[in-house]
């Protein structure tokens, strides 16, 4: 392949990168802590307050993307390789994940839907075994995304990811708390955050 329409592919997986994960991940700290208020006002209104704020960010990533993407250090064979096996490894955890996820749980319609009050707390399949797998399929995503394309940038929205996601799973599970109670509690001692247990819960 001609290696200008590497460049400008490599580019562009880059620009989309930096431009929406950020504004995806700050979703959550937009509606976890203040679900209360936005179940009062329902699924559609609750979003169509919220994207303004996400398409404004994602715009003024995009304004500043010559500066966030300044620094590039080439396309390495090497690095793609890795890059392969982690994308592949989050492109797994994605397919089991989406067994139990829907997508109304995907986008946090139980958490501002009155109607999807309390939902359903999965606790079935991968959710056995760890619990917050799809976070952890973003970060290997993100992992194999940095590696291929080699941007500082996105390594270092790599590096940011792991604490601020951390604190999106603190609120979260605030929430689920507030919404499940003791089975929540019983889940959370019995299965892991992030590192998976491998036996099935008894």
């Amino acid at each position: 392949m001609n290696s200008k329409v590497i460049e400008t592919t490599v580019y562009y997986i880059a620009l989309f990168t930096v431009v929406c994960v950020p504004p995806a991940i700050f979703l959550w700290f937009l509606i976890h802590p203040f679900a209360f208020f936005w179940r009062r006002l329902g699924a559609a209104a609750t979003y169509l307050a919220l994207i303004p704020i996400l398409v404004a960010m994602g715009a003024g990533l995009y304004y500043f993307r010559e500066p966030l993407l300044s620094i590039h250090f080439e396309v390495r064979l090497s690095l793609v390789v890795i890059a392969v096996f982690f994308l592949a490894i989050g492109i797994y955890i994605g397919i089991v994940r989406m067994r139990h996820l829907t997508i109304s749980m995907l986008i946090g319609i139980p958490e501002i839907s009155k109607e999807g009050q309390p939902g359903k707390l999965l606790t079935e399949g991968i959710y056995s075994h760890v619990r917050n797998p799809r976070y952890i399929e973003i970060g290997f995503g993100l992992a194999g995304i940095a590696l291929a394309v080699n941007y500082l940038a996105v390594y270092i929205l790599v590096i940011l990811y792991i604490p601020v996601i951390y604190l999106v799973v603190i609120l979260e599970e605030h929430e689920l708390r507030k919404r499940f109670g003791a089975a929540y509690d019983r889940y959370c001692r019995e299965v892991p955050r992030f590192i998976p247990r491998m036996r099935r819960r008894s």
